[in-house]
């Protein structure tokens, strides 16, 4: 029995598995069952999906490509037919002869029980529901000709898309469009296996509210195949209780290096962060002179020019460096990167990196002597360390994302859509959490701040496990207020404290 879930929110760790091992487990799982069952179950699937999220909807449009998508698409129009809808199935492609056995299959099956086929027309009568059963698993180019003509069709339409495993000219491994055109759907049905792309780059916004169903194939067919990343979690992962005895020199310190003239404001909200995280004591050391204590947060300890300080903060601290810190910065990263026993490269540190090889050298020597490093780039950030352009981060974020984490050893968190996390040795973790909301200015420098403490109250770790939970809370804190009801972006002082409140 096939079983259709909601994927989102992911409540345990889920497997991605790239292209060439969802054809492997499509074939192992076909090669387990009668000919023609595996579409059969899929396309009972898709129909049974679309009369749930539109029970209301009496004509159904089918679009359906040359390949077993479109075989899958077929399969659903014989069953909504059989449940009294209206269905008119729309052909890419009019050399039936062509088409894989499988879907040749299903194309008679559906013509014997009275479904309407047609050859795509210019224009589509009006529906209640479009199933796009276009391209699947494997499309790898731009769509064109007919397919083209037909995804322009599905997103002209009034009536919500449901697209058969990924929307069409979505690449399912990367989450890049493949072309101009892509199939905005308001609901996708992953079939067998996740695949990375629905989840980040283009796909969380292409794809709509995610759905999975495993048509009833073993677990063991899945596990026998290495996944290339995995969703993680969007429920908490929570520090140790604090015990009664502990004072804050239990959670550890950190240090906020940033702000330079004009920018005081990125430095103090990594600072406020890293207090709300739970860090016990937090040092702000501005790179402006003129800065003073942040009023706001008179718990924050001032700290002029830290990195010059013969005291040992650096040497104990978590430092997060970066945040609004201009040009100057590249003046205090050889003491921060050679005394910080744990670092939070930010924004302009990053910049700075990007642009002095001496910087990346002493970076990357880090992890040598024993120390551990956590960069939070966004997609322009990481071009300028790839030196790439941003269009080429953004068509692979898996990739560049373990580019980087391999370059400098340290772990990587590629921000954006569905961030990515990445480290040497171990497999890359796409966020669940998140949303526009978070697309204003200071978020980052909340994120980076969370991070260092998370990360200082557990000092005997890397920063993997900081970098998870702080990029699941952030964007989770995010999702709590989009169901709030807020409509415009989450500001930054207003996301600290919305983090503190987020499970």
């Amino acid at each position: 029995m096939t079983r259709t879930t909601p994927v989102l929110p992911a409540a345990t760790p889920l497997p991605l598995h790239g292209i060439a091992a969802a054809r492997r487990i499509e074939t192992a799982a076909a090669a387990g069952l009668p000919p023609h069952t595996l579409m059969q179950r899929a396309g009972l699937a898709v129909a049974r999906l679309a009369l749930a999220v539109a029970p209301h909807a009496q004509r159904v449009t089918v679009l359906a490509g040359p390949g077993n998508n479109g075989g899958d698409g077929l399969e659903a129009a014989l069953h909504l037919t059989r449940a009294g809808r209206q269905v008119a199935v729309w052909l890419t492609t009019g050399d039936i002869q062509a088409l894989p056995p499988d879907a040749a299959q299903s194309y008679h099956r559906a013509r014997e029980a009275g479904v309407r086929l047609h050859t795509t027309p210019d224009t589509l009568p009006a529906a209640d529901l479009v199933i796009d059963a276009l391209l699947g698993l494997g499309a790898s180019r731009a769509p064109a000709g007919a397919v083209a003509q037909a995804i322009a069709l599905a997103n002209a339409q009034q009536a919500p898309v449901l697209a058969v495993d990924v929307p069409s000219g979505l690449h399912a491994e990367t989450g890049a469009r493949l072309g101009d055109l892509a199939v905005q759907a308001a609901h996708t049905l992953s079939l067998l296996a996740l695949k990375p792309g629905l989840f980040t780059a283009e796909g969380r916004g292409l794809c709509g509210r995610l759905w999975h169903d495993d048509l009833g194939i073993a677990a063991e067919l899945l596990a026998a195949e290495a996944p290339l990343a995995r969703l993680g979690a969007s429920t908490a992962l929570p520090l140790a209780p604090r015990g009664h005895a502990q004072h804050k020199g239990s959670f550890g310190d950190v240090a906020v290096v940033g702000g330079a003239p004009g920018m005081a404001g990125a430095a103090r909200l990594a600072a406020r962060a890293a207090l709300a995280a739970g860090a016990g004591r937090v040092y702000l050391s501005p790179l402006d002179p003129a800065s003073g204590n942040d009023d706001g947060r008179p718990e924050l300890m001032h700290r002029p020019q830290i990195w010059l300080q013969p005291q040992g903060l650096l040497d104990r601290s978590t430092v997060v460096c970066g945040c609004g810190g201009g040009s100057v910065v590249a003046e205090v990263l050889p003491p921060v990167l050679a005394q910080a026993p744990r670092l939070v490269l930010d924004a302009d540190a990053l910049n700075a990196v990007a642009t002095d090889a001496r910087l990346q050298q002493a970076l990357a020597g880090r992890a040598r002597r024993g120390q551990h490093s956590v960069l939070t780039p966004h997609p322009l950030e990481a071009a300028r360390l790839l030196r790439c352009p941003t269009a080429q981060v953004q068509a692979d974020r898996l990739n560049a994302a373990l580019q980087l984490a391999a370059r400098f050893d340290a772990v990587v968190v590629l921000k954006g859509s569905g961030s990515v996390i990445a480290a040497p040795g171990r497999l890359p973790v796409i966020n669940p959490t998140g949303n526009a909301l978070l697309a204003t200015a200071g978020t980052g420098d909340v994120l980076a701040g969370w991070l260092g403490g998370t990360w200082a109250q557990v000092p005997q770790q890397d920063g993997w496990p900081a970098a998870l939970e702080a990029v699941r809370r952030h964007g989770a804190a995010a999702d709590q207020a989009l169901l709030q009801g807020l409509q415009g972006p989450l500001r930054a002082a207003e996301l600290v404290e919305a983090m503190l409140h987020t499970l």
